[in-house]
């Protein structure tokens, strides 16, 4: 296969192979966590495959050997970033931490998660937004947001249901537990597992482009529909969210993570 295209942007590598379209987070220092600017850079290359006719397919994967560690933490507590991130809790529509994971469900293409290493909280949370993930066995897997005091809010509510059994994701939400991508696959959060997943990414890309692209559309519309949930389950993680960043127990959870011996303080909401 010859490259056709590529596009340059500051967190990711962009190219374009026989008209499948390949979106590296290029992080790797960080372990591919999202920043503010990834969040910017995916949202702008999902515009890019809507509007252009000739991808057939988007593969997304992470720079050396890992998909995404889950968001920079150092960016999201930044002083210069704590304004922009209530704002985005507060505002009445979609946040740009949901937008930045369901748009892939929006694009008009089928997309390709390839796992590796890690894929923990907002990584995990973009990965379930894809159509098809691909996982190596190794992979660690993980609904991280409670170790930290947080929910999930970067579109679970949607991008999850009908994928994952509303009891597995309750446990996994509520224990932050790590899997390996073995029993993600039993779980429902992976579709293959791959000793060389981004090789399989291809091939399954590859065959979809064989097929009629309106036809392709077609099944990922439709089937989306089975699954459809209201904008009011987005806008309940964003206040939820809200809750746990203004609540005692944040703090405490902060602090538990380093200091196994912290107690929680009585639950304050209901």
């Amino acid at each position: 296969m010859n490259a056709i295209a590529t596009y340059q942007y500051e967190t990711l590598q962009v190219s374009v192979t026989d008209n499948i379209l390949t979106v590296t987070l290029n992080r790797p220092h960080k372990k591919n966590a999202m920043s503010f600017k990834v969040v910017e850079e995916l949202i702008a290359v999902a515009g890019r495959v809507s509007k252009d006719k000739t991808i057939r397919a988007v593969i997304l994967n992470g720079a050396e050997g890992t998909f995404c560690a889950g968001i920079d933490l150092g960016d999201l507590n930044h002083p210069k970033n704590q304004a922009f991130a209530v704002w985005e809790l507060m505002k009445p529509w979609q946040s740009s931490f949901q937008r930045v994971c369901l748009v892939w469900r929006d694009v008009p293409v089928p997309v390709i998660a390839v796992l590796e290493g890690y894929c923990i909280g907002a990584g995990l949370q973009l990965a379930l937004a894809c159509d098809v993930r691909i996982s190596h066995p190794e992979c660690k897997l993980s609904i991280m947001e409670a170790k930290w005091g947080l929910v999930p809010d970067m579109g679970l509510t949607q991008s999850a249901y009908g994928v994952v059994r509303e009891d597995v994701l309750k446990e996994l939400a509520m224990t932050a537990r790590i899997v390996d991508a073995s029993e993600g696959k039993a779980l429902g959060l992976v579709s293959h597992c791959s000793e060389t997943p981004l090789e399989q990414a291809q091939q399954l890309a590859a065959e979809l482009a064989e097929r009629s692209p309106d036809a392709v559309l077609a099944s990922k519309r439709v089937i989306n529909a089975m699954h459809h949930q209201p904008a009011t389950t987005l806008y309940k993680e964003k206040m939820w969210q809200l809750k746990m960043m203004l609540g005692r127990n944040r703090k405490l959870a902060l602090r538990k993570a380093k200091q196994a011996s912290t107690a929680f303080a009585k639950r304050q909401f209901r």
